[in-house]
């Protein structure tokens, strides 16, 4: 993939590394940065060499929201894009957002700085969020007259209480990453983001990359369901899992401890995990 300016992806040791860049605008929302966060997602998905991504913000902020300056010299950007095609689920700014909790692949936000609006929606999206204690976060759309609309409803009823949600979102005021992490909107806090988040990543990556996909799909789809359902997509999913070949290795190498590993193989394209 042709990394763009203003989305930087590097990949290394199958990690994928994706980076904001407009550090000179604490890396706030415009169309090229849109845009490409779906190109890179998607390109993403299909290297399935990938087992884990770690999402930061180059400059002083991980991302300040929506640019309103870049929408006023260019008025017809959010009409282009919060309109959706008749065949898809979200428009341009959803999925933006969305789109890294579809991947299937674990992806830990590093949170530094300012996370303000879209920016604290595509955190809310991903599936760690590790964050500096004094980072400066805000559910701020309510300073513009408007409601966090980047599948912010969807990610928000998962993560806190409504009344913790309704009352952030009305009042839109800021908050720092220690109290994210009090309201259950931040996994962890820490002076080190990203070397925890490489941690995880390695931690991850040791694993079958078939039993990570699914162990994502399987909460996605079964968190706060009926019990007679969760344990339907359990027994569903585990019968994807079971004398798969990333199956047999993980079995062999828990059985062999004191000999040297077998290496995973590349995830497995089940249509199910993703």
């Amino acid at each position: 993939m042709k990394t763009t300016e203003k989305v930087q992806l590097e990949i290394r040791d199958n990690v994928a590394y994706v980076s904001l860049n407009r550090p000179d605008k604490h890396n706030g929302l415009d169309e090229d940065m849109l845009t490409s966060l779906i190109r890179t997602a998607r390109f993403i998905r299909k290297d399935r060499s990938i087992r884990c991504v770690i999402l930061q913000g180059n400059g002083p902020s991980f991302c300040a929201g929506l640019d309103f300056g870049y929408v006023a010299k260019h008025p017809f950007m959010v009409p282009k894009y919060f309109s959706k095609l008749p065949w898809s689920k979200a428009n341009t700014f959803q999925r933006a957002a969305h789109i890294w909790r579809e991947l299937p692949i674990p992806v830990i936000a590093i949170v530094h700085g300012n996370c303000f609006g879209g920016g604290m929606q595509i955190i809310l999206a991903c599936d760690y969020r590790i964050a500096e204690p004094t980072a400066t976060l805000s559910i701020l759309e309510m300073k513009w007259g408007l409601i966090p609309d980047m599948s912010g409803m969807v990610t928000l009823s998962r993560l806190t209480r409504v009344d913790i949600a309704q009352e952030l979102t009305m009042t839109g005021r800021f908050f720092s990453g220690q109290e994210g992490a009090e309201y259950g909107l931040i996994s962890k806090v820490s002076e080190t983001p990203l070397a925890e988040a490489e941690e995880l990543a390695r931690v991850i990556c040791e694993k079958s990359p078939d039993a990570i996909a699914a162990t994502k799909f399987l909460f996605k789809k079964t968190w706060k369901k009926d019990t007679r359902m969760a344990l339907l997509w359990e027994r569903l999913t585990q019968l994807r899992l079971f004398a798969s070949k990333n199956q047999r290795i993980a079995m062999y190498n828990s059985l062999n401890k004191e000999k040297d590993p077998k290496p995973f193989k590349t995830r497995a394209c089940f249509n199910w995990f993703s």
